[in-house]
This record gives structure tokens, sequence and C-alpha cells, in this order.
């Protein structure tokens, strides 16, 4: 087939280069000039992507990148990957996929199948998204799809993880599982684009949840003076009815901080309860008050005390800073008149500063997310807070 993909991020670039190694021609849209300069000479942007496997699918002639929205007039398939953030308010910002939306009702050929891969609240696909396509008035399929990705899951990928189909009508069902079931190994149809829509929210929105209490009940054993992360491996022996979950300094990435809040809006919206997710939203937002004080409390007193944070990414072993919760971290650190250094060998420059160098001069040392190779011995004596549990 002949595939266009909106968006050239986390989500639709490990999807067009798998697309286009199962065969297909694919067009990478973006429109980041840079970006796309730099994927047409084989350079990748995210760890889990070679510069070589991007060169391969370049070199084939199964993938190019453009900023030309004009390549979906020639495509049998569309597929929208843009991000649905958060505004300033902490509502679904719909204005990344609603403007790719009105590109791809310009653009777009007659019988062609548009699939959505954006996360949006339950009814969106079939309301507003079919609504702008609409403007089109050819004939046309829609899909949605989901994505699954987990930056550095040196497991789960974009062909092994099972991934998730519903059209508006059988045909669109029909149409993106034969697409997907190229290059993915297991492709499951719903009954409706609202169930597919719903279940997205729901994996995430149980996250959210689970670890928010975690680290609520991780405040608990520290009262106590016990280890949660001891409590978590004896809870685990149990062979049914639990799942480990463990505690950090708060949620961050691009999914887990923000999807539940596109089901929260929706439950609003439609006069259904939504207390867990508003509960798990607030304990998670708190998580930088309270390490703060537990700051003050090893310490005496914050101001004027070098405080050195390691691993600002949202997670280990990537260097991705979306929705970090180090940054609110850092700030309440800092409004408590602490001298905040930061320390991450894979961001290296960020908030308009550079990576400190981890060494013995400092008053505490907070662990949010170290990598996999920080060398934590470089910190010598210096008194240690671990996010993650212990006491």
């Amino acid at each position: 087939m002949k595939v266009s993909i909106v968006g050239q991020g986390y989500v639709g670039l490990p999807l067009a280069i798998a697309a286009a190694s199962a065969g297909h021609e694919v067009w990478g849209i973006d429109t980041n000039v840079v970006l796309v300069d730099e994927l047409n000479r084989g350079v990748s942007p995210l760890g889990d992507l070679t510069d070589a496997q991007i060169m391969q699918a370049v070199n084939a002639k199964r993938f190019k990148a453009t900023v030309d929205f004009g390549v979906i007039n020639s495509c049998d398939l569309v597929v929208i990957c843009v991000p649905t953030p958060l505004d300033s308010t902490f509502e679904p910002d719909f204005s990344y996929v609603k403007s790719a939306a009105e590109s791809v009702a310009e653009n777009i050929k007659e019988g062609a199948l548009v699939i959505v891969e954006s996360t949006v609240s339950p009814g969106t696909t079939r309301g507003l998204l079919k609504n702008i396509l609409d403007k089109s008035d050819i004939k046309y399929h829609l899909a949605y799809s989901p994505e699954r990705i987990d930056p550095s899951n040196p497991k789960w990928n974009v062909t092994n993880t099972p991934k998730l189909v519903a059209g508006i009508s059988e045909e669109a069902t029909q149409k993106a599982m034969i697409f997907y079931k190229s290059f993915i190994s297991e492709v499951v149809p719903a009954s409706s684009v609202e169930v597919i829509e719903s279940a997205k929210l729901l994996e995430n929105s149980f996250r959210l949840i689970n670890i928010s209490f975690i680290n609520e009940f991780a405040q608990f054993c520290w009262k106590m003076g016990i280890d949660v992360r001891e409590v978590i491996q004896a809870a685990s022996t149990k062979p049914y009815g639990f799942m480990a979950f463990y505690p950090g300094v708060g949620v961050g990435g691009h999914c887990i901080p923000v999807d539940p809040s596109y089901l929260s809006a929706k439950a609003k919206e439609i006069g259904a309860s939504n207390s867990f997710i508003d509960l798990a939203n607030k304990i998670n937002h708190s998580l930088s008050s309270y390490f703060t004080v537990v700051a003050n409390e090893i310490l005496g007193s914050l101001k004027g005390k070098k405080i050195i944070v390691v691993g600002v990414a949202y997670k280990p072993d990537v260097s991705d800073v979306r929705e970090t919760p180090s940054l609110d971290l850092i700030k309440a650190l800092r409004s408590e008149g602490a001298d905040v250094s930061w320390h991450d060998e894979l961001v290296k420059e960020w908030i308009g500063e550079k990576s400190a160098k981890l060494s013995a001069d400092y008053d505490l040392a907070i662990l949010a997310n170290p990598h996999t190779g920080t060398d934590l011995s470089q910190l010598g004596s210096v008194r240690i807070l671990d996010t993650r549990g212990g006491y």
C-alpha cells in the first residue's frame, strides 16, 4: 500500500519504519523541517530506532519524510499520529489532531482509509474527526487504533504488541486489520471505535491510579520505618489477584499523566463519576511537595543547601523529558532556597541548563529516575533520598 503517516515522533516514526519494512511505500509527514531533513539523511531522533534502520528504509525507497501534505492524495491509507496533550488548565487539547484532520480532509483521495492513532476521548473519532473529514465531500473509510508505545522496552515493540482496531464501518475495520496484520503479529478487532477509545484510556488510567496509590502507600511505609520495596516483593509472592507497581517521584511521559484526563473530561461531560482519576492526579501532583518536605527533614533546612537530582527523564534509560515530574521537584526545592543541580547523562541539556557531574560536593542527592549506567558511587558519602522506595 501507499501510506502517509502524519506525525513522525515517538509513535509515528516507529510505525512508519515498521510499515516500510513490511513492504509498504510510506510517506512520513511532519511540520518540523529539521526533523524531516534528518530522517531523509537516516538520522534517528529516537533511542529505540537506529540510524541504520531508517537509512535502510530510505535506501529501499520505502520511506521518505516530507512536510508536504499533498502526498496524501496519492495514498491508499493515512494514519494520524499527532500529540493530544493537555492545555494550561489540564483540559484535553485537540488542536494538533484537529489540524491534522483538516489537512487530511483537504488532500484525501476517493476510497482511502484514515486511521487515528492519537489518544482521544470516547466519541471523538465518530464525532469531531469524522465531521472534519466529511468536509472532503468524498467517500472515505475511518478507523481508530490507539498507539501502544513503551520507549526503551526491550521486549515489547510495534510489531509484537497486540493492536486494537475498530472502524466506523465493518469495511473500515477489515481494511485497517489487513494493513496492521502485514507487520503486527496480533490484531484485535472490537465492535465500535468507542470501545477502543475507552480501552486506551482505561489502560493508562489503571496505571495512573495504581502508581498514585503505591506512592501514597510508600509514604505510609516511610512513617512506619519499613522498606516499601520489601513489602511489594512480599505481596508479589501471591500468584493471583495482585500486580506489582512501584513508587517514584511521580508519573511522566506522553501517556500516564495525560490520557486519564481525557477520560475524566468525558466523564464530566456526560455526568459520570470520575473520582478515582481526580484523586490519583491530586496525589501525583503532590509528590514534589512531599519529597521537598522529606528532604527538609533529612537536612534540617533547605536554604543554601546543595542538592542534586539524579535522572530527570520521565523514566529510566530514555532521554524523553515530556511531563517529567523532576521539573516540579526542582522548582519546589528551589522555592525553599536550595541550590539545586541535576544530572542526567542521556538528557544532557534541559530547561536552559546542562547536566552537572556527579560528585561528593553535595549535601543531598535525590534519586528520581537514574539510568541503568549511572555511576552513583561518584556521590561518595553524600546522603541519598531515593524516591523509588527504601528507608
